[in-house]
């Protein structure tokens, strides 16, 4: 099935090479240039991923994707031409699953898409704790892994595709523990591109949304010195 790309960018020079390299690799392309109408845009053809400038007229891509993440789990890559660290993070922060810094080759941007579409699986041979079919139970924790969905209690927790995986690939393997760098090739497919702080930002996100009290985890825990792993432990 054709995948469809929601482009955003205001530069139309730029927008138009990446519509034509994307469609040549096969993608189907929507654009907007401006933040209202990705927004609408967004909600209205329901796309498989967005790539989204920082810089719009109109609002810029943070509001974008904080209005966007208020409907929609999309994944979602930001763009941007800014250097500071802090933009990078702000936009994971907000719900973005990646970001890309310009100018950037096509490989690397088709690498990211499609590590950001993928849907994981577990390998050959992984161990996974279910309590019956493809649901993974622990404690108050119930993760549905056809349905895609998370349920703390009886309460559906709302997580993009990205923090749906990261719980899904720990909790498949309880009580071991990732590295992020493991996690970045393991959940996100990065083999050579990436930054490990995307795995700290997503676990933080993680928590806030499937925790009872963030700052004392219970289900998604911490290495110190190693990374993170899925505690299926009573407390």
């Amino acid at each position: 099935m054709q995948r469809l790309i929601l482009v955003v960018e205001d530069e139309k020079p730029i927008l138009d090479i990446l519509q034509f390299n994307l469609e040549k690799e096969g993608y189907k392309v929507e654009t907007a240039m401006d933040g209202e109408t990705a927004v609408s845009k967004a909600f209205e053809i329901n796309p498989d991923l967005i790539l989204l400038d920082v810089m719009l007229p109109k609002f810029d891509g943070f509001e974008v994707c904080k209005n966007i993440r208020t409907r929609s789990a999309v994944p979602i890559i930001m763009l941007t031409a800014r250097g500071e660290e802090v933009d990078k993070i702000l936009g994971l922060e907000i719900g973005a699953d990646d970001y890309i810094t310009k100018p950037f080759s096509m490989r690397e941007l088709s690498a990211r898409m499609k590590a950001n579409m993928r849907r994981t699986s577990p390998a050959e041979g992984e161990d996974v704790q279910s309590s019956g079919g493809n649901v993974i139970q622990s404690g108050q924790i119930k993760i549905d892994c056809d349905r895609y969905e998370v349920y703390r209690g009886s309460e559906p927790v709302i997580l993009t595709l990205r923090e749906f995986e990261l719980i899904k690939f720990l909790a498949m393997q309880p009580e071991k523990v990732f590295s992020r760098e493991t996690l970045l090739e393991r959940v996100w497919g990065y083999e050579f591109f990436g930054d490990v702080r995307t795995v700290d930002v997503t676990v933080r996100r993680l928590r806030e949304k499937v925790e009872a009290d963030p700052s004392a985890p219970r289900y998604i825990m911490t290495k110190r010195g190693v990374g993170y792993y899925f505690n299926n432990k009573e407390v």
